[in-house]
């Protein structure tokens, strides 16, 4: 099947600051040099946030991990958890047509869904508040048949039922989900034959149930606010100094968590005292600063002559990176070849949400190579448009 990106795109995205403190997070469960690993999970959240998987979605996290947009996109595409269209502001429904559904009703099920929301899959209702879809199967065969709709299955459900859940839907309501026949899990239907001892004492609800009521809205966008949400090694409790609250403390680089020396990513970093440039302290953006051992570079207020070179050649440089370059006064090749290891150091240490590229990617070598007129592997498929 061939899978295309909507015509009609927004103009940009943005995760929110709580979102783009999980995917930073997320990045650095990989090695140095592997971050492109985390595609999928960032993806995900991305489209988590949104309902669906935007292009400035792709670029973004593509930005964020340093690869090309058509790498992205190519994992956008192939595969189909990923929505590349709009889907209903209120819910999006999943159906599934797989053996076990198929043969307890999912067709009369899709039947509905035609009939309530839109003739066709992938198409938003009328008020724009609903679609749907058929998928594969969801592992939920027991409990045929069934249907994901936002975060949580809807199981054991019939044509009245289901129909009832979208009018519930449409009016603000948040439907129980798990089983619809008053079963508790996958039980067999006519009650339990063992392990009764102690089905007296069982919560309310069972565990995938609970966590939904838990969070009170089982289709609600999810915007970061949602807990568990952080990574093992993220405190959430940690809004010293200029950290945002939620914000886990940097992983510190070659230090052990304990004496076994097996696993340093949770070893948190100390976070270094930044210096602040005004004007009222004599100071300009122009001038070196030390920034404890790091130093900063030499910068310009502008490109030479009016005309920067284009730092997207150096590999693991794309459009927000430069900007962002750009921005702390380095416009030129030279520039960023002529940086000592103490000054690469700070400008990774400023990086906002890309710490540590300079040093990862190699940038004063490459640089040195353009620098000189000659041309880098990854310049030369830049130049040949493989790159974009």
């Amino acid at each position: 099947m061939l899978r295309r990106l909507h015509k009609d795109q927004p103009e940009s995205f943005a995760f929110t600051p709580a979102n783009q403190a999980w995917a930073e997070a997320q990045i650095t469960k990989y090695p140095e040099g592997r971050q492109a690993s985390a595609i999928i999970p960032l993806l995900w959240r991305a489209q988590e946030q949104e309902g669906w998987l935007t292009r400035p979605a792709i670029e973004t996290v593509a930005d964020m991990l340093g690869m090309a947009y058509m790498r992205a996109l190519e994992v956008a595409s192939f595969y189909f958890m990923f929505q590349l269209q709009p889907v209903g502001s209120v819910a999006h429904i999943q159906v599934c047509g797989t053996t076990s559904c198929m043969i307890c009703g999912a067709e009369d099920l899709m039947a509905v869904c035609k009939d309530k929301i839109a003739r066709n899959p992938h198409e938003l209702s009328a008020d724009g508040k609903f679609s749907w879809e058929e998928v594969e199967c969801l592992g939920s065969c027991a409990n045929a048949p069934m249907a994901q709709i936002g975060k949580d299955y809807y199981e054991d459900l019939t044509t009245e039922r289901l129909a009832e859940i979208i009018d519930e839907m449409a009016a603000g309501k948040v439907p129980l989900p798990g089983p619809q026949n008053g079963r508790y899990a996958a039980e067999p239907k006519s009650g339990l034959t063992s392990l009764k001892d102690h089905e007296s004492d069982k919560p309310e609800h069972n565990a995938s149930v609970h966590l939904a009521v838990e969070i009170g809205d089982t289709i609600k966008r999810i915007d970061g606010s949602e807990v568990p949400l952080t990574t093992p090694w993220q405190d959430r409790s940690d809004t010293k100094g200029d950290a945002e609250p939620g914000r886990g403390p940097e992983v510190a680089k070659d230090v052990p968590v304990d004496e076994t020396g097996i696993d340093k990513r949770e070893a948190p970093a100390e976070e270094a005292a930044r210096p602040k440039y005004s004007e009222d302290r004599g100071e300009t953006d122009t001038q070196p600063q030390s920034d404890g051992e790091n130093t900063r570079p030499e910068s310009l207020d502008g490109p030479r002559d009016g005309k920067a070179d284009d730092l997207k050649m150096i590999k693991g440089v794309g459009p927000k990176l430069e900007k962002l370059l750009n921005s702390l006064g380095f416009y030129h090749f030279d520039q960023i070849a002529g940086w000592s290891d103490a000054e690469r150091a700070w400008v990774d240490d400023h990086l906002e949400g890309f710490k540590g590229r300079a040093t990862r990617d190699a940038w004063v070598d490459q640089a040195k190579v353009l620098a000189s007129g000659s041309e880098t592997e990854f310049a030369g498929r830049v130049k040949k448009g493989d790159v974009y």
